[in-house]
């Protein structure tokens, strides 16, 4: 009992950072609602009035018990947090935001523990343009009550368990902030917390010992990364600008078709948290056999239960027709 409770325990640090996220929200959450509030329109899924920014909880947990840890790598996630922030409460100019995103991203780079990897080098580059699409991709895919911080909480735990034991207190943080996320979700994490969550995720992964424990990782997190980058390629085949608002991911179509929040984010993070159970069993070749079966899964779905992507981006269009023209 008493090492459960030793200031390294994972359990103690759960606790602990559950706990701090949970207050320091609700001590936020009236500013967040005079400050950050999410008004309904025709690309958002919820349909009442909601602060956003809720993700400045756990960010703010987890960067504490990294400086009391002495884990500074993460802590260069910080800034991309702050840069998220400001564009939740005034909006930013998109090459600014990408701007921070490449920024972070090549700090993390440099930081990486992969082997044979270059800085300089044209992986490298490679690798700095697919670390800015996975924080792009944690963002695109918040548009559901809990479905990212769940997720992210599953495949932040697998990294935890196979050797990074410095991300128990954001998982904590994401667990004292998912009560408050949950559908009927009463805030949203925003840009703060979406583009720092894919921030970690990459500095994990760029922090892994081997590609193959990368690989393996990244396999975890392929129900949010596969639904993000599917719909961009599709998206950029119909000829949609890729800034224009939306609701096409299949995550969002699902909900369109008539599930529950709940019961999509449900389905999402049960299928990464058997993609976790996977990976740390037998690995990265168990883990790509279950993300194999997890696209079999999506398809059926797309095919039988989601709304079409045609029917739903003309609904998207027609939906943003209606909010941008003036009444007569």
């Amino acid at each position: 009992m008493i090492g459960l409770l030793h200031p390294a325990s994972p359990l103690l640090q759960l606790m602990l950072a559950a706990a701090a996220s949970w207050l320091l929200l609700a001590g936020l959450l009236p500013l967040l609602q005079r400050r950050l509030l999410d008004q309904p329109n025709a690309r958002s899924s919820h349909s009442r009035p909601t602060p956003r920014g809720g993700g400045l909880a756990f960010v703010l947990v987890a960067c504490l018990a990294w400086l009391l840890l002495g884990s500074w790598s993460l802590l260069w996630c910080l800034p991309l947090a702050l840069v998220g922030l400001l564009d939740d409460w005034r909006g930013l100019p998109v090459g600014l935001r990408y701007g921070a995103q490449v920024a972070t991203a090549a700090v993390l780079l440099l930081h990486t523990r992969l082997p044979g990897l270059e800085p300089w080098s044209w992986l490298a580059l490679l690798l700095l343009i697919a670390a800015t699409a996975v924080i792009n991709f944690s963002n695109f895919m918040d548009g559901l009550d809990g479905l990212v911080g769940a997720c992210m909480a599953v495949v932040l735990a697998a990294a935890a368990l196979g050797g990074r034991p410095e991300l128990w207190p954001l998982i904590g943080a994401l667990l004292g902030f998912l009560p408050w996320n949950w559908s009927p979700a009463r805030v949203f994490m925003g840009d703060a917390g979406s583009t720092f969550l894919g921030a970690v995720l990459v500095a994990t992964l760029l922090g892994c010992r081997s590609w193959g424990q990368a690989f393996g990782l990244l396999l975890v997190a392929s129900p949010l990364l596969a639904d993000a980058a599917s719909c961009v390629l599709r998206r950029l085949r119909a000829g949609q600008s890729l800034l224009q608002a939306h609701r096409l991911h299949l995550y969002q179509r699902l909900q369109q078709s008539g599930w529950s929040h709940h019961r999509v984010s449900g389905l999402y993070v049960v299928v990464t948290a058997l993609l976790a159970l996977l990976q740390q069993l037998g690995g990265w070749p168990w883990a790509l056999m279950g993300s194999v079966a997890v696209l079999a899964v999506g398809l059926k779905l797309e095919s039988t239960v989601a709304v079409p992507f045609a029917a739903s981006a003309s609904r998207s269009r027609a939906g943003l027709q209606r909010s941008t023209t003036p009444p007569c």
